[in-house]
């Protein structure tokens, strides 16, 4: 019983990091080096991250700078965050890449806050979907005479407890990224 619900748990606590992951690279209007996490450029025949082949830092609210290490891949780098669906194009000074994030509109602030609640709700879904497995694992278990029915109910609650305490997790983290959107 112990170890289906600590199985339970570190699901539902990778559904919550990549739910983090998630909102990292959402384009929020201020320089975030995470923006650049799917963005792979060819190094000599292999996708390699931005963040491997540069140092990409914040060097104001709204700039990034990409500083390859290697210069003759700064024209690649640049190339695929063209290519890259991130809508910021860079600027190519010969020696390092800046990306200037535009100021947000409200109507678009108020489209990122509907994908931030989206990708709440899917992941509270996911979340409710691992109890239902977990619950379904302690009914098998009881079938086959390894739980009592007392054992059985007290697991049923431990998992509920642990979904309300998840959910409310997923709520606090959109609850932060939201007003961070709105309030730029």
């Amino acid at each position: 019983m112990k170890e289906q619900l600590k199985k339970a748990e570190e699901r539902m606590n990778r559904r919550l990091d990549h739910l983090c992951t998630e909102y990292a690279e959402i384009r929020a209007g201020r320089a975030n080096p995470a923006v650049l996490d799917k963005v792979k450029v060819d190094y000599y025949g292999a996708p390699t991250p931005v963040n491997q082949l540069a140092a990409v830092s914040v060097t104001e609210a709204r700039t990034l700078t990409i500083q390859p290490w290697d210069a003759s891949i700064l024209r690649q780098i640049e190339k695929a965050i063209q290519k890259s669906d991130i809508g910021i194009n860079p600027m190519n000074d010969g020696k390092i890449i800046r990306l200037q994030f535009p100021p947000l509109t409200e109507d678009r602030r108020k489209e990122i806050v509907k994908d931030v609640q989206k990708l709440a709700e899917e992941t509270k879904v996911q979340v409710r979907n691992v109890r239902r497995d977990t619950i379904e694992k302690l009914k098998a278990m009881k079938k086959s005479g390894g739980l009592t029915e007392d054992d059985l109910k007290l697991a049923e609650k431990k998992t509920q407890e642990l979904t309300d305490k998840f959910t409310k997790k997923v709520d606090s983290v959109s609850a932060d990224k939201q007003k961070e959107i709105l309030e730029l």
